[in-house]
């Protein structure tokens, strides 16, 4: 089918609007990092995410403090891609069912095969793992999200505490609960579970057998809070203007 000029308008008039300002700041990093920048994206009027190989991860942080006054740490995490190799079992029997509705398909839910693709979000990503942090400049009102890729048979990566001192907890949390190994920094202890407790209970791999002795229920019969709606009140993204 021939593309029309109103058709040609359209599609100019629904790219995405771009945001020199966070251009801006993406071409200040490659010029900190250089090659260590894998892929990036660019969210206009809201976020910039930077995905850097593991051994610049720390070099992010560094060049993002010192060198560009991104002072303020946020947050430091990972993720694990896997689609859950339990199912849909796992999950609460609503999040089923708005799934069901979704494809169109309330009586027998998510396509298997669709379910087990593994996706890994903005900036891309190679491995199942990965680990994320966010960090601000305050003074301009802006942050970044930085990504990197860690192997599945060597989860380790530089600590951030010597640059973020307040990366000391969620380096903690992350090794608990991913069991990612954070180098160069005082010993990782254990905050949620006990001493010895065996495996990384927010690897997808690992079961939640409470699931499975009971469904989950997931969120039923929760009343408004006062002075909001039924609906309540959606949160804000990204960062202020």
């Amino acid at each position: 089918m021939a593309t029309t000029d109103a058709d040609a308008s359209t599609d100019v008039d629904e790219a995405e609007p771009r945001d020199e300002r966070r251009e801006h700041l993406l071409s200040e990093f490659q010029r900190e990092l250089g090659n260590a920048v894998v892929d990036s994206h660019i969210r206009a009027g809201s976020t910039l995410w930077i995905r850097v190989t593991r051994d610049a991860w720390k070099d992010a942080a560094i060049a993002a403090k010192e060198q560009l006054g991104f002072r303020f740490f946020d947050f430091l995490s990972a993720i694990d891609w896997l689609p859950s190799p339990f199912g849909r079992d796992m999950d609460s029997q609503e999040d089923v069912i708005a799934s069901a509705l979704e494809n169109g398909d309330a009586g027998h839910g998510p396509d298997p095969e669709e379910s087990a693709s593994m996706t890994t979000g903005y900036a891309g990503g190679d491995t199942r793992f990965q680990l994320l942090a966010r960090v601000y400049d305050t003074r301009n009102a802006q942050g970044v999200l930085f990504k990197a890729d860690l192997p599945d048979d060597d989860l380790r990566a530089e600590s951030w505490s010597s640059v973020y001192h307040g990366a000391d907890w969620h380096e903690r949390e992350t090794w608990e609960m991913f069991g990612i190994v954070f180098e160069n920094r005082s010993s990782l202890d254990h905050i949620y579970l006990p001493t010895l407790f065996e495996g990384h209970p927010l690897r997808k791999d690992f079961p939640l057998l409470a699931r499975r002795v009971k469904p989950w229920p997931g969120i039923v019969d929760v009343e408004p809070m006062p002075g909001t709606d039924d609906e309540g009140d959606g949160e804000g993204e990204g960062d202020a203007e």
